[in-house]
């Protein structure tokens, strides 16, 4: 086995800086909790430069740098970061898994474990493909050290050695420290011997133990016996032994199934207009593409939860026709969301869930135009429900009613091709067999069937009102906005009428199709309980 180890030293830094990349380059300090007497449990290297470590209390940093920015550790910007490791792992492999948390020096580091075999046939070598896995964390904004080896102990150990060799360096004037590591299977035991004892992050008992019986290196720890350490220093121990000879147990690492991303943030003060809540959407919704794009998903459904002031929580769910990376689209989606129904009190905290799937390329076809892009299609809709209202959207589907104006409206879906394959163009696609009718009347001496012009009926909402004069009952004569003069022809009437037991629904219409004298034709309608004349449709 050959596992790569991406270990970010300082997670709660990192995780904070995505979320406020203004800060970058300043001094600035996370801190375990508010108050004075919280302890900074990270700092940049600008702060570090001012001799900060994590340890010191608030006052303290603030004694030797005044300047320094202060943010208090946010649970869910770190988990978010932690999710963002594995996604980046999951861009270099489709094997992965997040290391544990660990504990006491190592508390707020973060690291993700990849599977390494079979990686020369797409980066060549093992450098090539520690540098390009430095590289796409870094590019998301976790920088780290990437280290390989035989197993996910020793590939942790050697970035955590990387990571304390960069913070505390041997010779100060040395400026670049490397940033990954490429053990060699017969190599790893002596690489590892010369490194403290405290890299393998023993819990205090056994720390306190090692340490009166002058175990300081890895080295003397494989020294002594087995047995007589599991005797005198409990069974415990022998995990650390068989971590530092690459002898632990391991299964295999998982392939990831969930492909539901999420990112969070926790405002400083409550926001009540939607202008700055937008710019927090701006913020997550790149993050979320940022994500999705290293996993080569697309977005099709968006949730949004916000905790208000008042304690309650608001939810909103966004769904998108097909696959989408676009962030100004998925913005937009959002904030017209909740300008059609804004927040009913001030916003203390916002999630926002996206559901991936994978992207699919469809081969376009050759005798086609390309139509518009769905992730638009989507855009265009929301807009359209802003202004008019999302009961006012939708394709028009026939109900089973007698009323000539009866419809109802249905959610717009556009047309998928289910069956999994690209469609046929007319040219490739197979002809439909022709019937007995057609060869009858294309043999010889045989008369082609007659095919007239087909009308299709332009119905007008609402209809417009019209003036017509009647003569022996017949319409002879018609002004309306739409066109006016003699009546050639008049077909009808059709009567429809029902509902006649109810005063608001019922209805009684006559239909007429009439022939006007410039060559168009038009339905009218005479409504016998408004009393009055209307051009309900026009043929084309």
């Amino acid at each position: 086995m050959r596992i790569a180890c991406l270990l970010v030293p300082d997670l709660p830094l990192y995780a904070e800086l995505r979320a406020s990349p203004q800060l970058a380059g300043r001094p600035l300090v996370i801190t375990s909790g508010p108050g004075e007497r919280a302890e900074i449990i990270s700092a940049s290297p600008e702060a570090m430069q001012f001799s900060i470590r994590p340890g010191l209390t608030l006052p303290q940093a603030r004694a030797v740098c005044p300047e320094i920015e202060v943010r208090i550790a946010s649970p869910v910007l770190e988990q978010t970061a932690r999710e963002t490791l594995l996604d980046v792992a999951l861009s270099m492999a489709p094997r992965a898994e997040l290391a544990g948390r660990g504990s006491g020096l190592f508390l707020s580091e973060g690291a993700v474990f990849v599977d390494a075999c079979g990686i020369e046939s797409l980066h060549g070598t093992e450098s090539l493909f520690a540098s390009v896995f430095h590289a796409r964390a870094e590019r998301a904004g976790l920088k780290g050290f990437v280290s390989l080896a035989g197993s996910r102990g020793v590939a942790r150990l050697a970035a955590r050695h990387l990571s304390l060799a960069a913070r505390f360096p041997r010779h100060p004037d040395q400026e670049e420290h490397p940033i990954t590591q490429i053990l060699p299977p017969d190599g790893e035991i002596a690489y590892l011997s010369p490194l403290p004892i405290d890299l393998l992050d023993p819990d205090d008992r056994t720390a306190e133990a090692l340490t009166r019986f002058g175990i300081h290196r890895i080295r003397d720890l494989l020294r002594l016996p087995r047995r007589d350490l599991a005797a005198r220093l409990g069974p415990g121990l022998l995990a650390l032994v068989a971590r530092a000879r690459g002898e632990e147990e391991e299964p295999p690492l998982p392939h990831p199934r969930t492909t539901t991303l999420e990112e969070g943030q926790d405002l400083e003060a409550p926001l009540s207009s939607l202008e700055s809540l937008g710019f927090v959407f701006r913020g997550l919704v790149s993050r979320l593409v940022e994500r999705l794009d290293l996993r080569g998903l697309g977005c099709v459904e968006l949730r949004c939860a916000l905790q208000l002031e008042n304690g309650a929580r608001l939810s909103r769910r966004i769904g998108v026709a097909s696959p989408c990376q676009d962030e100004e689209i998925l913005l937009r989606l959002l904030r017209l969301a909740f300008e059609r129904n804004p927040p009913p009190a001030p916003v203390e905290s916002v999630r926002l869930l996206c559901e991936g799937i994978p992207l699919r390329r469809e081969q376009l076809d050759l005798f086609v135009p390309r139509g518009p892009s769905p992730s638009e299609l989507d855009e265009t809709l929301a807009e359209l429900g802003s202004i008019c209202g999302e009961d006012r959207i939708g394709t028009p589907q026939v109900v089973d009613d007698h009323r000539p104006n009866a419809f109802a409206l249905k959610p717009f879906r556009p047309r998928k091709n289910t069956s999994g394959t690209p469609k046929r163009s007319r040219a490739t696609s197979r002809k439909k067999p022709v019937s007995n009718r057609y060869i009858k009347a294309t043999l010889p001496g045989a008369a082609p069937p007659r095919r007239g012009p087909r009308l299709t009926m332009r119905a007008l909402r609402p209809p417009m009102p019209a003036d017509v004069r009647l003569t022996q009952g017949r319409p002879v004569h018609l002004h309306s906005a739409i066109t006016r003069g003699e009546i050639l022809n008049a077909a009808g009437p059709w009567r429809s009428t029902g509902h006649w037991w109810s005063k608001t629904a019922h209805f009684a219409v006559d239909h007429y199709d009439i022939q006007m004298r410039d060559g168009s034709v038009l339905r009218i309608c005479f409504d016998w309980k408004m009393k009055r004349w209307q051009v309900d449709g026009v043929y084309d």
